[in-house]
């Protein structure tokens, strides 16, 4: 595929003009007459083990979309190292059928991935969260992982191969690696989605993101880091001041909005 390089949550490729785009997809969302909240909407429920002790990442992909091993390994040990889930977290695989749709709009993920779904997003002592991997393209080819409600996200294979520069320096895997981890970050309310955190971590331009390039929710690694590429690394962990959030989150000393649960 020669479509172009892209990049979703700001990875920004040698050769390429920066072209950057927001993975919040919450158009038509506030209006939809739905209770499905937005994302960070479940923060608390993921925080908090009073109500929700367990949880499972239902992916379901189309035949031939499957997410790399790597990817939801990682994911699972960031999701441990943060939500308050003593049962433990699973992860679900359920080969799915989308139709082939070339092109998605957010409320098309949102819509199939509520079609999809094996469970409410709350089910009695357990919190489902999805990531739909489907195969086709965001409406804005710039995209490669979208958060389009409280529990559902989708991820773009097509682009993030795309998204893979001719030296394979990150590879796609690695691209999947952070967004991946990235979209549910905004499914946790980073950045300030539903929360106003006591540091100053927030990219003014970029709501939503860090402005920590060593972070994983940076909104773009920018032309000043490009040898980050070369070096085929790119950021996977929530930094210090995401981590403080989501604690100070857990604990009730930084106020949180917008929940569909609280303890």
């Amino acid at each position: 595929m020669e479509k172009g390089v892209r990049i979703c949550f700001g990875i920004l490729v040698v050769l390429i003009s920066p072209i950057l785009s927001g993975c919040l997809g919450t158009d038509g969302l506030l209006n939809s007459g739905s209770n499905r909240g937005i994302p960070g909407g479940l923060t608390l429920a993921c925080l908090d083990d009073s109500t929700y002790t367990s949880m499972v990442i239902e992916i379901d992909y189309e035949l031939g979309y499957q997410p790399e091993t790597t990817s939801t390994d990682m994911l699972k040990e960031r999701l441990e190292s943060v939500c308050a889930k003593p049962k433990g977290i699973e992860i679900l695989f359920t080969e799915t059928d989308f139709g082939d749709r070339e092109v998605w709009q957010a409320s098309d993920i949102r819509t199939s991935g509520w079609e999809e779904k094996s469970h409410d997003p709350r089910d009695d002592s357990t919190l489902y969260w999805q990531v739909i991997f489907p195969s086709g393209t965001y409406h804005d080819t710039s995209v490669l992982g979208v958060a389009v409600d409280a529990s559902t996200i989708s991820i773009f294979k097509d682009s993030i191969d795309d998204a893979e520069n001719v030296f394979r320096r990150p590879s796609a895997e690695k691209i999947e690696n952070s967004v991946l981890i990235h979209e549910f970050g905004h499914l946790l309310g980073l950045v300030n989605t539903v929360y106003t955190s006591p540091a100053d971590h927030e990219d003014s331009s970029k709501p939503g993101h860090s402005s920590n390039e060593d972070s994983v929710m940076y909104w773009a690694i920018e032309s000043s880091s490009i040898a980050n590429f070369f070096d085929n690394e790119l950021p996977t962990e929530f930094d210090v001041d995401d981590k403080n959030d989501l604690i100070g989150l857990a604990d009730g000393s930084i106020p949180c909005t917008d929940q569909l649960w609280t303890p």
